[in-house]
């Protein structure tokens, strides 16, 4: 019997001997007051043995027969390995007529040592962006956080902007990450080269928070990195 079953056992016999009632018992077994009365009828009609599950020892009624497995096996190594095995199933019932579910082949498929093939799915491939032609058509702006001082200082943020025509780069070491930081760059680059048609730069630094319910109620907007230098 298993521990269940033995704990069952105790219950009934605790309950036909009136240490406890049929509601304590039924809470004690996790059923209902009308199933504990069913047990307790069982077990007084058997006894203790009647109270293990009725399968035990009798074979499983979904056990695939070993003729069918057998048979499986043999296909797969002769001609259908590279299956899939939903195909698998079809092909398998429609020719040979072996009918199985995909969940047991799949089994059957991974013992015998031919699991499912998996399908190789298609590399994407990007075109490659073109650089921009003109000088000043778009900077690249980013930040990189390192030793740069090689442990004779604190770690500092390297701000950068690189043209992406000319790749001339611009830049400055600042505490940390930020718009003034980054403004900064700008600002010398458009005192010594002109404005720039555009900048592409991380989106932390552009993109505006989440209102909180405050400014909500308030009806502001919150700002960006940038918008709360000005």
């Amino acid at each position: 019997m298993t521990i269940k079953e033995i704990k069952r056992v105790e219950v009934v016999t605790l309950a036909e001997t009136g240490k406890i009632t049929g509601n304590h018992a039924a809470k004690m077994m996790g059923i209902s007051l009308r199933q504990t009365r069913r047990v307790i009828k069982k077990y007084r009609k058997g006894g203790a043995a009647s109270l293990a599950h009725g399968n035990r020892g009798k074979p499983s009624p979904n056990k695939l027969d070993p003729a069918l497995i057998s048979a499986i096996k043999q296909l797969l190594k002769e001609k259908y390995a590279d299956y899939n095995t939903l195909h698998l199933t079809e092909v398998l019932e429609e020719r040979h007529a072996l009918k199985i579910s995909a969940s047991s082949l799949t089994r059957i498929r991974r013992k015998s040592g031919y699991p499912t093939p998996r399908q190789k799915r298609k590399r994407k491939y990007y075109a490659r962006r073109e650089r921009k032609p003109t000088r000043g058509e778009m900077l690249q702006a980013d930040g990189s956080i390192h030793d740069w001082l090689e442990g004779r200082g604190p770690k500092l943020t390297l701000i950068a902007t690189i043209d992406d025509a000319t790749n001339k780069v611009y830049a400055t070491f600042r505490e940390q990450e930020d718009a003034a930081g980054y403004l900064e760059v700008l600002q010398e680059i458009c005192l010594t080269e002109g404005i720039p048609q555009s900048v592409y730069m991380d989106k932390r630094l552009t993109s505006r928070k989440k209102a909180s319910l405050a400014e909500q109620l308030a009806g502001k907007e919150p700002k960006s990195q940038f918008e709360s230098v000005f």
